[in-house]
Formats: structure tokens, sequence, C-alpha cells
């Protein structure tokens, strides 16, 4: 495998990418998808895969995934995985990257979208879980909204996020501190349902229990 993370980390050709989506995204009234959500989501499924016994290079491959995953939102958000997955796989091929490794990470971006997602791998399953509990209060771009929007509101109401594995109780445990004065926990189900529904079965991919814990209080 030629490129490494880092080298995908520093390319001027993705980053710019990575910018110009999240600048749509901006201008389209989105939660921030920008460096600091696809490095959270870099380091988060790197992190699990690396817990969970898996080898350096799917590490590595769950590192560059998480990076690259949200780059197709510069041609659209509608299918913004399928596109992603196009968009990686010329970049990667044309960095020399060997087709196994090109097939994971371009198979882990075509199915991180909860409209289309499956676990269809480790990676993959790093990637949905990584995703799906990057919900935080810094990625709403302006606090106005929180008044009308649901999607700003939840995310600004979250005062922490942490996904950890208890590998004694074979669980993954995504556990959220919420500011009920902001949102009620009705509103996060009403828009990120679907989204826990699909960790449920990344974690079941790795023979783990999901749960969700909202200010200590078990929901999932």
């Amino acid at each position: 495998m030629k490129p490494d993370f880092e080298t995908i980390r520093r390319s001027e050709e993705i980053r710019t990418y990575i910018h110009q989506a999240d600048a749509s995204l901006l201008a389209l009234g989105y939660t921030e998808h920008s460096f600091a959500h696809v490095t959270k989501c870099a380091v988060t499924a790197a992190q699990l895969l690396e817990e969970l016994g898996y080898d350096q290079r799917q590490v590595e491959l769950a590192k560059i995934a998480g990076f690259m995953h949200d780059i197709g939102n510069v041609v659209n958000r509608v299918d913004h995985a399928q596109s992603g997955a196009v968009m990686a796989f010329r970049i990667l091929d044309k960095m020399g990257m060997a087709p196994e490794d090109v097939a994971v990470v371009v198979t882990a971006i075509g199915n991180h979208d909860e409209h289309t997602a499956y676990p269809v791998n480790a990676v993959a399953a790093a990637l949905i879980l990584a995703d799906k509990s990057d919900v935080r209060r810094t990625r709403v771009r302006n606090r106005d909204t929180i008044r009308f929007d649901i999607h700003d509101r939840v995310n600004y109401a979250v005062e922490s996020s942490q996904l950890a594995l208890d590998k004694e109780r074979k669980e993954l445990v995504l556990a959220l501190q919420i500011d009920t004065d902001i949102s009620p926990v009705m509103d996060y189900f009403e828009i990120f349902l679907s989204r826990m529904i699909l960790c449920r079965k990344a974690s079941e991919f790795f023979g783990l229990r999901f749960r969700l814990t909202m200010n200590g209080t078990a929901v999932l």
C-alpha cells in the first residue's frame, strides 16, 4: 500500500475537495462536515478496529476511509456516498494504492450514508459507527438556527459524546450528555433514530451489542 494516512491527510487535492464539499453543505444549511468531522471519524474508526484486535493494515484503511468519506458532497449531497466512492477510487488508484486496499476504502465510503448504508466489512462498520456517533455542539455553525432547525438544536444540545468499547460485556456504548433545556430527548430520536439503528447493525457485525445512554440513563 503506497499512500498511507499521512499522505492522504496532507494531499492538497483531497483537502480541496473536503473544503469545497463543506462549503457546499454550509450553503445548504448543514452542520460542519469539514476537517474536524472527517479527522474525528478517521481517529474513531481506527481506534475501534485497533481495540477489537484488527491488524494495522485494516486500521490504516479505516483512517483513510474516515478522512475521505464525505468528499462526494462536492458533487451533491444526494448520493454523496456513491459519488465519494467513485472519487476515492480515482484518487487512490492514481496514487498507486493496491487494488485490494482501494476496494476496502471505496466499499466503506460507499456504504456510510444511512439511506443506503450497510456494514459489509470491518472498515465499513467502523466508519458507520464513527460517523453516526459524531454529534456535538461544535458542529453547529450558527447558534441562532437552534431556534428553528432541529438538527442544529440537537447537535448544540449535546455537551459531550463518547463512544466506548466494553470488551467484557461485549458492548459498544455511545454516551451522550444533553442539555434538555435546549433540546428534549425526543428530538434526538426524531432525526437520529435511523442512524442509531444503523449503529446497532454495525455493532452486530463485530459481535457487539450497541447501547445508547443519555445523561447517564440507558435509552437503547
